[in-house]
C-alpha cells in the first residue's frame, strides 16, 4: 500500500506544497513528486511579493480595499493583452488572495508592506520577510505535521490510466521506474517552461540559446497536452532579460533561518528604525537577483563581450544577443561621469520593487565580486580579464563616433567615455524569467480537453494551471501559485472514483 495515495501532487514548488496541503485538510493521504534534488521551485527563487486586498497589514495602514477594484486593476496590468485574459480566474485570483496572505501568515510567515505599484489604485504588494525561502521553509513544515510524504529526483514520465480516468503516475528515479496509484486525483503543479527550449520555441520567438532563470521545463504541460489539453498564452514571456550572475557565496541575509520572532523583529525595524541603519541589510538581499536598469545604457554605458568588444546596440534587446556571444556572458562599461550619476536618485543601477533601489555604491560595497574600477581602461581590462587593446579600441570607437552623431535611443545629456576612473559591472547574462503559458482548466482547476471536456481523475495549479489568466505586475504569480494549489487540493481530495 506504500505506493497508493488519494492524491498525488507532481511538483514540489510553491503552489505543489499548498495543493498538498489543501488536499491534506481534507484527510486526503498525499505524496509530492519534485523532479529536483530539492523542494521549492520557483516559488523558493522569487523576489518574494503577493499582491492582494483586504490583508491586515492594510487595514493597519488604514488601507481600505477590496477584491472588485483589484479586479480592475488587474485589467490595467493586461492593457491590449486583456481580451485574452481568463476573467473567471482572474475573479477566483482576487477573491481567494486575501485569505490566502491570511493562511500564509497564520503558519508562520511575515510579510513588510504593502507597498504601492502603479496601476494599482491603492498598496497591495506585501513583501516576505527575509526572502522567499521562507514560503518553502513554512509550506513544508505544514505538509509534514499533516503527514505528506515528499520524493524528490523523481520525474513523472506519464500517466498511469483506467479506462478515462487518470489513476496514477509512472516515475522515473535514481533506482529505475516506480509506480504511484491515486484514488482520488492526480495534480499538476510543475511550473512554467522558462527553461523549456522546445515549447519556448513552439510559441515565442525567444532564442533557443537563453537559458532559463531555474530548470522548469513544462513537464505538467507536456502531460495534459498528451491527454488533449491545451496551453493558453503561451507566446507571453517575461525575458529574455539581463541579469548579473549570483553570488558564489550566500549572503548573511539569505541565510537568515525565518524563524517568526525575529522576522517581526526585522518588520517593525523596517517600519520604524532610521533608514540608513538598516539599507546595508536590505542591500545585501536586494543585489543578489537583480538587473540593470536600462537607463543606465541610455546615459551611455556600453556593452561588451569577454574579449572586450562592443558587439550590440545596448538599446535594442541586447538580451537576445549576449547568448550568442562566447561565453554567453557580457560587462557594463562606464566611466566616472555615469558612476556620479548613479549614486543618488533618481539614477539608479537596479530596483526591487516594492523593496528598494540599488545605487553603484550598493553594489561596492555588498557585490564586490561583480564591481571593478581602475584609472585606465587597460587596467580595468586586466581585472575583468578581457583584451587590453580590444577594449581600449572599443571605447576610442565609441567616442570617435560619438563625436560624429549623438547615439540613437540615448539620453539627451550621455556622454562619450573619457572621463576616468573606469568602471565594469558583470557579468551580466541573459535569462527568460516566467512564461505565463498554462493548461486550459475550469474553475475547479480540473484539466480540460481542447474541446472543453474534463479529463476526469486531472487537475493543475499554479503556472501549470494558469488557465489563461493574465499575471502581470508583480505580486501575481505567487498569489495564483498559493491559492490555486491550495484550491486545488481540496478539490482533487474530494473526487470520488471506482476503488482502484
Amino acid at each position: 500500500m506504500n505506493n497508493i495515495f488519494d492524491v498525488i501532487v507532481v511538483g514540489g514548488g510553491g503552489s505543489g506544497l499548498a495543493a498538498a496541503i489543501g488536499a491534506a485538510e481534507e484527510g486526503a493521504r498525499v505524496i509530492v513528486i519534485e523532479k529536483n534534488s530539492h523542494l521549492g521551485g520557483s516559488s523558493g527563487m522569487s523576489v518574494g511579493s503577493i499582491s492582494s486586498s483586504r490583508t491586515e497589514l492594510q487595514r493597519k495602514k488604514g488601507i481600505i480595499d477590496n477584491p472588485d477594484d483589484h479586479f480592475r486593476d488587474l485589467g490595467l496590468f493586461a492593457g491590449p493583452l486583456e481580451m485574452r485574459d481568463n476573467l473567471e480566474l482572474r475573479r477566483i485570483l482576487v477573491n481567494e488572495v486575501p485569505e490566502t496572505v491570511r493562511w500564509l501568515e497564520e503558519l508562520g510567515v511575515v510579510f513588510y508592506g504593502p507597498m504601492p505599484e502603479p496601476p494599482h489604485d491603492k498598496p497591495r504588494m506585501h513583501n516576505i520577510i527575509p526572502n522567499s525561502r521562507a514560503y518553502i521553509y513554512y509550506l513544508w513544515k505544514e505538509c509534514q505535521r499533516l503527514g505528506v510524504v515528499a520524493i524528490t529526483s523523481a520525474n513523472v514520465i506519464e500517466f498511469i490510466k483506467s479506462g478515462d480516468y487518470v489513476s496514477g503516475v509512472r516515475v522515473s528515479t535514481d533506482v529505475g521506474i516506480k509506480e504511484y496509484h491515486t484514488s482520488c486525483a492526480v495534480i499538476l503543479t510543475s511550473g512554467d517552461y522558462n527553461n523549456g527550449k522546445d515549447l519556448r520555441s513552439r510559441f515565442t520567438n525567444v532564442p533557443f540559446d537563453v537559458e532559463g532563470i531555474n530548470l522548469n521545463e513544462g513537464d505538467g504541460q507536456k502531460l495534459g497536452v498528451l491527454e488533449g489539453s491545451e496551453i493558453i498564452n503561451g507566446d507571453i514571456v517575461w525575458g529574455p532579460l539581463l541579469r548579473f550572475l549570483p553570488p558564489n557565496k550566500p549572503s548573511f541575509v539569505t541565510k537568515l533561518p525565518p524563524f517568526r520572532p525575529l522576522m517581526l523583529f526585522l518588520r517593525f525595524a523596517l517600519n520604524y528604525f532610521p533608514a540608513g541603519l538598516l539599507r546595508p541589510f536590505v542591500m545585501s538581499f536586494v543585489t543578489t537577483f537583480l538587473a540593470p536598469e536600462k537607463s543606465l545604457f541610455q546615459n551611455g554605458s556600453i556593452l561588451v563581450n569577454l574579449a572586450g568588444e562592443r558587439f550590440v546596440d545596448e538599446m535594442d534587446k541586447p538580451a537576445f544577443h549576449v547568448p550568442t556571444e562566447n561565453g554567453k556572458k557580457a560587462y557594463i562599461i562606464f566611466d566616472e561621469q555615469i558612476a556620479q550619476k548613479f549614486s543618488a536618485w533618481p539614477y539608479f543601477i537596479s530596483t526591487a520593487p516594492g523593496i528598494a533601489f540599488a545605487y553603484l555604491n550598493d553594489y561596492r560595497r555588498t557585490r564586490k565580486d561583480i564591481f571593478f574600477k581602475a584609472d585606465t581602461i587597460k587596467e580595468l581590462a586586466k581585472k575583468i580579464s578581457v583584451n587590453p587593446d580590444n577594449l581600449s579600441n572599443t571605447i576610442n570607437k565609441w567616442n570617435e563616433n560619438f563625436k560624429s552623431t549623438t547615439p540613437k535611443n540615448r539620453s539627451p545629456d550621455c556622454k562619450m567615455l573619457i572621463q576616468g576612473p573606469f568602471y565594469a559591472l558583470g557579468p551580466v547574462e541573459s535569462r527568460v524569467l516566467i512564461t505565463d503559458g498554462g493548461l486550459k482548466t475550469n474553475t475547479f482547476h480540473q484539466v480540460l480537453r481542447s474541446d472543453g471536456s474534463i479529463i476526469l481523475g486531472l487537475y493543475a495549479a499554479g503556472a501549470s494551471g494558469q488557465g489563461g489568466l493574465l499575471l502581470e505586475g508583480h505580486g501575481h504569480h505567487l498569489a495564483w501559485a498559493f491559492s490555486s494549489g491550495r484550491r486545488a487540493g481540496r478539490f482533487a481530495a474530494r473526487t470520488s472514483k471506482d476503488p482502484l
